[in-house]
């Protein structure tokens, strides 16, 4: 198991509606959720009540220049091409 990950199974209805335990309610504080489907698997994650209020202020600042984003895709590239050999 994945250290800060905890296992819950919850059994499915025949309407095929599942209830998140009440703890991980109350820690997301959310009201909805959304199922993302991985083929061999299904992620389930919060989704803001409110997304604008949610992610308001989080990309405040300046961010990184065109020329660091440049150079730190120079870097990704050359790691992808010596990892595969080229």
């Amino acid at each position: 198991m994945t250290e800060g990950v905890a296992a819950t199974i919850v059994k499915i209805t025949s309407n095929g509606q599942i209830s998140l335990p009440a703890e991980i309610r109350r820690r997301w504080g959310v009201g909805r959720v959304v199922v993302l489907d991985h083929d061999a698997f299904a992620v389930v994650r919060a989704v803001p009540d409110d997304p604008v209020r949610a992610y308001r202020g989080r990309f405040a600042g300046a961010g990184p220049s065109s020329a660091e984003l440049r150079a730190a895709e120079d870097a990704a590239d050359e790691s992808a091409a010596s990892a595969t050999g080229r």
